[in-house]
C-alpha cells in the first residue's frame, strides 16, 4: 500500500507515517500494534451509512502526531464512545489496530480504519505548540483522488456532528452580496396565477417575489437512498398578488440556503408548480391584506427543470414592483399573557443562556435523529417576569451557539405556551429566526415601533447592575410538572413523562447520548435522604476535622482507583468480558458489585440540627480491594472493552467507591431502608453534584470558555478550543439533597439529586409562583423550592432534615430529569415529588 504525504519530508519523523508504512506491509490488511500509537484527535467528522445497520450513521476521525494528520474511519463498534461523548475532538487516543478498507465497487479507492483503540486519555502537551491544524501535512494515498468529503465516497457531504439540520462543511455556500443586475420584468407570473399552470405542459413566466419567512433545514435522509444532498427548506414568499411557499431542494440547498434570506428579493426562472404538502407547520401572518394560496406550492429543483435564482440587491429593487415588506407581530413581555396559542416576535435583553441539550425525535421511520434545543431568559423593561425562551435550533449555528447575556436578541415566529393556565413560555418552530447583536443591521425589523421603543430603554441601563443580573448555565426544566400526577398513555405538551419500574433505569441511562435530555418519573418510597454542603470542601459546624481528613482521604483514593473520567480504557478487539479481564482482577470487581453499600447508622434527631452524621462502613472494605490489588498481576493494566462497561455499571449500581466520593453532612434512613437493602438487586448511584448542574455567574472576561462549556462538543479542534478552567461561582447553591427511592417491589433503588431553589437570584425562579408552604423536606420537594420569608429569614438545611420522618411509608411518584452531561457524568435531579394525596388513580377498565 503506497502512501505519501503531502511533502516528500513531511513523514520525517512522524510516528503515524511508520505506523502506515508497517500496515502497508500487511497481508491480511490489519495491523494491531505492540506498542499503541498515541496521536489526538483533530476532527470528527459524521455522515449516514451506505448500508442499513445499526449504527445509521458512520464517523470519520482526523488525527495527528504533530508531524502528520491522517484520517480514519471509525469501526462501527467504536461508535459509542463519540455518541456518550468520550471520544471527543481535543483528547488523546492510544490506537491499537489499524486496517486497510477497498472499495469493491469503484476502482482505486480504499480508506483506513481505526479497529481498535486502547485508552481515551487527556491531549498530551507536545500539541500545545501547534497553532494551525490545517498546516501540518496531511497524508493521502498516491492512486487515490484527496476529497474533502467523507471517506466512503458515495456519500458527498458531511452533517453537522450532533444533528442533522445545521448547514455544515464547506458545501454550503456562504452568503456574500448580489451582483448588480438589470431585470425586465414587463412579462412575469403573479401567484395569483399559477394555480392555471399545475396541469399544464406549458411554463409560466418568471416569477418576482420577495421571501417573508424561512424554515429551519430539513434532512431527509436515509441509508440505502442515492439522493446525494437530501435536504429540503421552505420559504414563504410573497407579492402583490398573495403568498405562497416555495421549496428549495436537494443540491440547491447547499449553494443557496445561507443567500435566500428573509427580506430577499428573487427573480425566478424555470420552476416548478406542485400540489402543497398539507402535513406542515405553516408561519402565522396575520397582518398582511394578502390572499395565502395554499393548494399549490413553488419547487425549485437542481434539474428537470433547473431553477435559475437570481438574487435582486436591495438598492435595484423598485417600488413600482409593488412587493409587500416583511410583516412582524413584535409583542413585549406585558402582552404575551394575553396571547396563548399564537405567534410573536420578540426582542429582549439576555439575562440568562442554558446549556445546550439535546432530545431525541420521535420519528419512526429513517435513522435516528436529535432535535438540540436551550433556555433562555431575555427582559424588555416591559414586565418584572423575563421571556422564558425554549429555543430549538434554527439552521443558524453561528447564532445560535452564541447566544450569551447581556446581548440583544431577536427571535421571531415564536409560539406561545401556557401550561396549567398560569406558567407561560415560547417556544421556537420550524419558521423562528434568530439574531444577536452584531447582525441586527439592515434587518428588516430595525424600523419597527416597539424595536425602537426597546432601544431607548436600553439606554437608561447600567451594565454593571444588570451583570449582577446574569446567570448560565445549570440544571433548568420548564415549565414546572402540573400539582397532581396522572397517568397517561397519550403523548403530553413539552412536560411530558413516561412513568418505568426503578429497574428498568438501567436501560434508560445506558441508551442515553452526549447532552440528551430526558424526563421519567417512577414510583416508590424514599428510603433516605442525604444533606451534601457545596461546594465539596465546605463543612458545616459540627463536622470534625477528623472525619474531613477521612473524606478528603477517600476522595484521593476515588481519584486514583475509581475515576473513570479522565482515562477511558476500550478496544474493539476484546467482546468478550471474561478474556478481557485477569482472573484476580475480575474477582475484584465481582466482589465490588457484591458489596454495594456502606451500613449508615441512623442519625438522631438532636444531632440533624448540627448536621452531624455518622458512618459506619463495612469493615476490611478498603483494605480488601488494596489486597486485590496488590495481587494482580498488573495493577495498571488497561480495562479493555467489557470492562470498561463494568466500571460505568460501578457508577450506575452504587460501587463503594462513588459512595465514598463525598460523605453526607447529614442523614435520615426510614426505619425498613436497613431490612431491605440487603435484598436490593439493582442500586443506582448518581454520585457527587456535577459542577455543570449548577447555574453560574456570568463574567465578560470568561465569556468564551462559559460558551465552550454550554455549547456541545465542536467537530473539529483549534488550539483556542483547548479547554479552559474559570472560576465557576454559583448563582445559588450551599448544598443539595440526595434522595434514595425504593421501588415497590423493593428489588432496585435509585439515589436522585434534589436542588431546592432558595433565591430569586436562581434562574428557575422564574414564571413560578414562590408559593408559601410549611418549609418541611416534603413540602420542598413537593413545590421545588424553600420558602422565604418576606424578612429574607431561610430555613437551615438542619430544620429540613428533622422533617425527613415524615416520608416515612409515604408512597411517592418522583419527575427525574436525566442528562448525560458527557463522558460519564449522568445528571439525575428530581424535579417534583408527589405524594399519595396528589396521585390520581387510572380508572379501572
Amino acid at each position: 500500500m503506497a502512501g505519501s504525504a503531502g511533502r516528500s519530508d513531511s513523514g520525517s519523523g512522524s510516528i503515524l507515517h511508520a505506523a502506515l508504512q508497517q500496515l502497508s506491509g500487511a497481508l491480511n490488511l490489519s495491523l494491531t500494534l505492540e506498542c499503541p500509537l498515541s496521536v489526538a484527535v483533530i476532527a470528527v467528522d459524521r455522515y449516514l451509512s451506505l448500508h442499513p445497520t445499526p449504527e445509521s450513521y458512520s464517523y470519520d476521525l482526523t488525527v495527528t502526531d504533530g508531524r502528520l494528520r491522517v484520517k480514519f474511519q471509525l469501526a462501527e463498534s467504536l461508535i459509542r464512545w463519540v455518541k456518550n461523548g468520550s471520544l471527543r475532538c481535543g483528547v488523546g487516543v492510544r490506537l491499537c489496530r489499524l486496517s486497510v478498507v477497498h472499495d469493491e465497487t469503484r476502482l482505486g479507492h480504499s480508506y483506513l480504519r481505526i479497529d481498535g483503540i486502547h485508552s481515551i486519555t487527556e491531549m498530551s502537551e507536545m500539541f500545545d505548540n501547534i497553532k494551525d491544524v490545517d498546516n501540518i501535512p496531511q497524508w493521502f494515498r498516491d492512486d487515490v483522488i484527496r476529497t474533502n468529503g467523507p471517506l466512503q465516497l458515495t456519500r458527498k457531504h458531511y452533517l453537522s456532528l450532533w444533528i442533522n439540520d445545521d448547514p455544515h462543511g464547506s458545501v454550503w455556500i456562504a452568503n456574500s452580496p448580489p451582483p448588480h443586475v438589470v431585470l425586465d420584468v414587463s412579462n412575469i407570473t403573479l401567484l395569483g396565477d399559477l394555480e392555471a399552470f399545475l396541469h399544464s405542459s406549458k411554463r409560466p413566466l418568471p416569477l418576482l417575489v420577495r421571501i417573508l419567512h424561512r424554515s429551519r433545514i430539513r434532512y431527509y435522509g436515509k441509508p440505502g437512498q442515492n439522493i446525494d444532498f437530501p435536504f429540503q427548506v421552505y420559504y414563504e414568499v410573497a407579492d402583490q398578488s398573495g403568498i405562497m411557499s416555495m421549496v428549495l431542494w436537494n443540491e440547491l440547498c447547499p449553494e443557496w440556503f445561507h443567500r435566500l434570506t428573509v427580506g430577499s428579493v428573487l427573480y425566478l426562472q424555470q420552476f416548478a408548480v406542485k400540489p402543497s404538502y398539507q402535513k406542515r407547520s405553516r408561519p402565522q401572518i396575520s397582518n398582511l391584506s394578502l390572499m395565502t394560496f395554499r393548494s399549490i406550492e413553488i419547487s425549485l429543483n437542481p434539474r428537470s427543470p433547473a431553477t435559475v435564482v437570481t438574487v435582486v440587491p436591495p438598492k435595484c429593487v423598485q417600488p413600482q414592483w409593488d412587493l409587500p415588506d416583511v410583516p412582524y407581530n413584535f409583542t413585549s413581555r406585558s402582552e404575551v399573557e394575553a396571547n396563548s396559542n399564537h405567534a410573536c416576535d420578540i426582542i429582549g435583553l439576555v439575562t440568562y443562556v442554558g446549556r445546550l441539550e439535546r432530545i431525541r425525535s420521535k420519528e419512526k421511520s429513517g435513522p435516528e435523529k436529535y432535535w438540540a434545543y436551550r433556555w433562555v431568559h431575555a427582559v424588555d423593561g416591559t414586565s418584572d417576569s423575563p421571556f422564558i425562551l425554549e429555543i430549538f435550533s434554527s439552521s443558524q449555528p453561528e447564532i445560535f451557539s452564541n447566544i450569551c447575556p447581556m446581548t440583544y436578541l431577536v427571535c421571531t415566529q415564536m409560539r406561545v405556551c401556557q401550561e396549567a393556565g398560569r406558567f407561560v413560555y415560547l417556544t421556537s418552530s420550524a419558521e423562528t429566526q434568530l439574531f444577536i447583536t452584531g447582525c441586527h443591521k439592515k434587518q428588516p425589523y430595525v424600523n419597527e415601533p416597539k424595536v425602537k421603543a426597546f432601544i431607548q430603554w436600553t439606554k437608561t441601563l447600567k451594565d454593571s447592575v444588570m451583570l449582577q443580573k446574569t446567570a448560565v448555565g445549570g440544571h433548568y426544566s420548564y415549565p414546572p410538572a402540573p400539582p397532581t400526577f396522572t397517568p397517561t398513555t397519550k403523548t403530553n405538551t413539552a412536560n411530558e413523562t413516561s412513568i418505568i419500574a426503578v429497574a428498568e433505569l438501567k436501560g434508560e441511562l445506558e441508551s442515553m447520548q452526549y447532552r440528551e435530555h430526558k424526563r421519567v418519573a417512577i414510583q416508590g418510597y424514599v428510603v433516605a435522604v442525604q444533606y451534601h454542603s457545596w461546594p465539596p470542601g465546605d463543612q458545616q459546624p459540627g463536622v470534625n476535622a477528623a472525619q474531613e481528613t477521612s473524606q478528603s482521604h477517600q476522595q484521593q483514593e476515588v481519584s486514583n482507583a475509581g475515576s473513570f473520567r479522565h482515562h477511558i480504557t476500550i478496544d474493539s478487539t476484546s467482546t468478550d468480558s471474561d478474556s478481557a479481564i485477569p482472573p484476580k482482577r475480575k474477582r475484584l470487581l465481582s466482589r465490588v458489585k457484591q458489596r454495594q453499600y456502606f451500613t449508615r447508622s441512623k442519625v438522631q434527631s438532636d444531632s440533624q440540627a448540627g448536621f452531624t452524621s455518622h458512618v459506619e462502613e463495612e469493615p476490611g472494605n478498603e483494605a480488601e480491594l488494596e489486597e486485590e490489588e496488590s495481587e494482580s498481576e498488573d495493577e495498571h493494566m488497561p480495562i479493555r472493552h467489557s470492562a470498561a462497561r463494568e466500571v460505568i455499571d460501578q457508577r450506575l449500581h452504587g460501587s463503594p467507591y462513588a459512595q465514598a466520593a463525598s460523605q453526607p453532612a447529614a442523614l435520615w434512613e426510614s426505619s425498613i431502608w436497613p431490612l431491605v437493602k440487603q435484598n436490593v438487586t439493582d442500586h443506582f448511584c448518581c454520585g457527587r453534584l456535577d459542577e455543570g448542574s449548577i447555574a453560574e455567574k456570568f463574567h465578560f472576561d470568561d465569556r468564551e470558555v462559559l460558551l465552550q462549556h454550554l455549547n456541545l462538543c465542536p467537530a473539529k479542534w483549534t488550539p483556542d478550543l483547548t479547554p479552559q478552567t474559570h472560576t465557576h461561582t454559583p448563582v445559588a447553591c450551599t448544598g443539595y439533597f440526595i434522595l434514595t427511592i425504593l421501588g415497590l417491589n423493593q428489588k432496585a433503588a435509585v439515589d436522585i439529586l434534589f436542588l431546592p431553589v432558595v433565591t430569586l437570584d436562581d434562574p428557575r425562579a422564574a414564571g413560578v409562583p414562590h408559593s408559601h408552604h410549611d418549609n418541611s423536606l416534603l413540602s420542598c420537594l413537593t413545590t421545588g423550592h424553600v420558602y422565604v420569608e418576606p424578612d429574607g429569614t431561610c430555613p437551615d438545611p438542619g430544620s429540613l432534615m428533622s422533617s425527613a420522618p415524615q416520608m416515612e411509608s409515604e408512597r411517592v411518584v418522583c419527575i427525574i430529569d436525566l442528562c448525560l452531561l458527557g463522558e460519564n457524568r449522568i445528571e439525575t435531579i428530581c424535579s417534583k415529588l408527589y405524594r399519595t394525596a396528589d396521585i390520581c388513580q387510572p380508572e379501572s377498565t
